[in-house]
């Protein structure tokens, strides 16, 4: 997608593109006060990201894949880190947002709107039926960006997020 504020299109292999990914992860985990916990390099991220071979219109093999949106001065204003979902009540695929994020400087333009609308995009060209995400309760921002009716998120109380991680992992696998 292409306007003449922004630009977005999926990651590539270009030398580019994986530093400034991580960059963005970066600075998300910045914002959400948990700079220790990020563990991403450059080389992980070229071993387990789906790249776009622009050329084929193709991706390579990969867990998950990401939209980058530029400013028009080429600046990476943000991005949408995305994988592929599946929902059994409804038969269909969907999309899980992992990383949605625009950087300070750049946000009320727009660029979260629109990479919210790429995602949607996404789903529907799959035959999909879910755009699903998760954010942090503190978040309140974002919350109110994400249920306002720019976007028209519904917010799941009913549900808990649940997860399997460290040691833990560990032990379940091995029990």
């Amino acid at each position: 997608m292409q306007s003449n504020n922004f630009h977005i299109r999926h990651a590539t292999r270009e030398a580019a593109d994986l530093p400034t990914i991580l960059g963005l992860i970066q600075e998300l985990a910045d914002y959400e006060k948990a700079s220790s916990s990020v563990e991403a390099t450059v080389e992980s991220l070229n071993r387990t990201l789906s790249h776009h071979d622009p050329a084929t219109s193709t991706f390579t093999g990969g867990f998950a894949r990401t939209l980058l949106l530029t400013d028009a001065d080429g600046t990476a204003a943000g991005m949408a880190l995305y994988f592929f979902n599946y929902s059994t009540w409804t038969g269909k695929p969907g999309i899980y947002l992992e990383d949605l994020f625009v950087k300070p400087a750049y946000r009320k333009k727009g660029y979260g709107k629109a990479l919210l609308k790429e995602l949607a995009k996404e789903v529907l060209k799959v035959d999909g039926k879910r755009l699903e995400w998760s954010c942090l309760d503190w978040n309140e921002p974002s919350l109110q960006f994400y249920q306002s009716e720019l976007i028209g998120a519904k917010k799941k109380d009913e549900w808990v997020g649940l997860r399997v991680d460290g040691d833990a992992l560990g032990k379940l696998a091995e029990s």
